[in-house]
């Protein structure tokens, strides 16, 4: 579970971006932070850059795994 200290620093989004699902292997849309649906691992990732394969690390689990954006950023303009 991602962690923070600063809640101001966060803001609330319905974004349907949150509500996707992506492949492992595919390229990460926002940069972010992703959740691994299958075994709850998070990573940080850039936009652009791989999201880790189904081999990303051993699961205790046997359920599919799938990325989900869990947090992204937003540069000033």
């Amino acid at each position: 579970m991602a962690l923070y200290k600063n809640g101001p620093s966060l803001t609330h989004t319905d974004d349907k971006a949150f509500d996707i699902v992506h492949t492992p292997g595919t390229a990460a849309p926002h940069p972010g932070i992703y959740k691994c649906t299958g075994c709850g691992d998070e990573i940080a990732i850039a936009g652009g850059h791989t999201l880790p394969p189904q081999n990303h690390r051993q699961h205790n689990t046997t359920a599919k795994i799938a990325w989900q954006l869990l947090v992204y950023p937003v540069q000033q303009k």
